[in-house]
């Protein structure tokens, strides 16, 4: 372990060139000679506040990584889709797919359902990768069918695709590698296509896809990071369902960075889903109990000493078929009730309750700061970082305590930083996204000191677990901001 860990990342535009020259030099002969390719990047995100809590309509705080995912996007006439990966996946990967429009369209132009969708892409687990970027095409085809006749819009239905995609934002780390594939392909797909639906339309396609063809539970905020972030800055979202409240510029002398763990996540896992099903069965005790109250299905809209009239009311523990029994149909369309499964709902509902308010108290520390440099007044005061910081240790808490989605790995980088302190330029650590390994978010000052004690933390790490982590260090813009180009042929490099 050494200080080339603080390498600075790539610049977007330079990564970017060198993407366009993979594209028309070593993968020329994948695509046809003559028809344009359009491609888009879209970056990770780090979860700095919020997290699993956007589900439950939570306040989160997301900035967007250095790291992100490129797709190059080709039309073909022949109803085939040819997709190559060069993003690196498991050992038990394929990385090319011929499939053609049919297990999406069929003959008579009609979008097939979701569950037959469902199958066909991600029956093979080794092509299984392949379900982000169809579904995405897919759910553009269901946005744009003629509702009366079910008829797929004659710009789309007819066709295939050639399409590239290469990723730098590690997978299973809790940063979003599916949400930046899904950004990056539904972009390049929406340019190709002369389709441009909202921002948040397309962010919200992009969850769609997710949720019900790949068939990961996922909250919004990770789509909407990758789409609509801007580098340097913390993009606040309140998830009900997705009301962007804008961004936030990192204070001067302010820095956060993840720490990759290398424990891998999965928001599909079994600790993330029972996480989230306990969460919605406290909810609809509480519509219950308050005789309508919280009808719009969002736990957040619930300020903790509201909660606490309604806390003990939410059973500690109870299986999912006692669940069905008492109280029937669970709130959320994503995620099924297991009836010989254990859950917890008193504790999962109160997560999300109190990370909101811990994330509207972060969000006023950033505000005051704003006014302060605006003021010309000194924004590093330690006092102030450690509060935030305060803040952080609490949401990494609460993961562990209140949902099981903690892990030995993800505690451990947080004791190091906790026990380096601010006094060596660590405030703050967090496990991020839906936890259970993955990335631990740090705030700390952005200073060489500052560094040196993250190499620590880095190094310590190393010493116990055997495993280098991963460091995220800089930001990068969304891909809106980033936009949609022409890949075109004959450029000089």
């Amino acid at each position: 372990m050494d200080s080339r860990l603080f390498t600075p990342p790539v610049a977007p535009e330079v990564r970017w060139r060198q993407f366009e020259e993979r594209v028309l030099g070593e993968f020329q002969g994948f695509f046809d000679a003559e028809s344009p390719i359009v491609g888009a990047r879209a970056p990770g995100r780090l979860d700095v506040m919020g997290g699993v809590a956007d589900y439950s309509g939570s306040v989160v705080l997301e900035m967007p990584i250095s790291e992100a995912a490129y797709v190059a996007w080709q039309w073909r006439d022949d109803r085939l889709f040819r997709i190559l990966s060069l993003a690196p996946e498991a050992v038990d990967f394929q990385p090319y797919l011929e499939i053609s429009l049919d297990a999406l369209v069929n003959s008579e132009g009609r979008l097939r359902p979701i569950s037959e969708v469902r199958a066909a892409l991600t029956g093979d687990s080794r092509t299984r990768w392949a379900s982000y970027l169809l579904g995405c095409f897919y759910m553009m085809l269901h946005a744009y069918t003629k509702v009366t006749q079910g008829i797929v819009d004659s710009r789309l239905g007819e066709r295939g695709a050639n399409i590239l995609l290469e990723s730098d934002v590690p997978l299973g780390a809790g940063v979003s590698s599916s949400a930046a594939i899904e950004v990056a392909t539904m972009h390049a797909l929406s340019e190709a296509a002369g389709i441009h639906p909202s921002n948040l339309t397309f962010a919200a396609w992009c969850q769609k896809a997710e949720n019900h063809i790949v068939g990961a539970p996922c909250g919004i905020m990770d789509q909407v990071t990758s789409a609509l972030g801007a580098e340097g800055m913390l993009l606040a979202l309140r998830c009900q369902p997705h009301n962007l409240l804008g961004n936030y510029r990192i204070p001067r002398g302010w820095r956060f960075v993840g720490i990759d763990s290398r424990v891998k996540h999965s928001v599909g896992g079994s600790a993330y889903t029972k996480a989230r099903v306990g969460a919605f069965m406290g909810l609809k005790v509480i519509q219950l109990e308050s005789g309508g109250k919280l009808l719009e299905n969002y736990l957040c809209q619930m300020k903790p000493d509201e909660f606490a009239t309604y806390r003990e009311l939410i059973p500690d523990t109870l299986t999912g078929a006692e669940y069905t029994a008492l109280y029937g149909l669970l709130p959320d369309t994503i995620t099924r009730v297991l009836p010989e499964e254990t859950y917890h709902p008193r504790l999962c509902a109160e997560h999300p309750i109190l990370e909101n308010d811990r994330v509207l108290k972060f969000m006023a520390v950033l505000r005051y700061v704003e006014e302060c440099e605006l003021m010309g007044e000194d924004t590093q005061d330690p006092a102030i970082m450690w509060e935030v910081g305060q803040l952080m240790y609490a949401a990494h808490a609460s993961y562990s305590d209140r949902l099981n989605l903690g892990s030995p790995e993800t505690d451990l980088i947080v004791h190091l930083v906790k026990k380096r302190g601010a006094e060596s330029g660590l405030f703050g650590a967090k496990i991020t996204g839906g936890g259970a390994g993955g990335t631990v978010a740090v705030l700390c000052l952005d200073t060489p000191e500052a560094e040196q004690s993250l190499l620590g933390v880095c190094t310590e790490y190393q010493h116990h677990t055997q495993v280098e982590p991963y460091l995220f260090m800089g930001s990068s813009p969304g891909a809106i901001s980033f936009g949609a180009r022409m890949i075109e042929r004959g450029r000089e490099f």
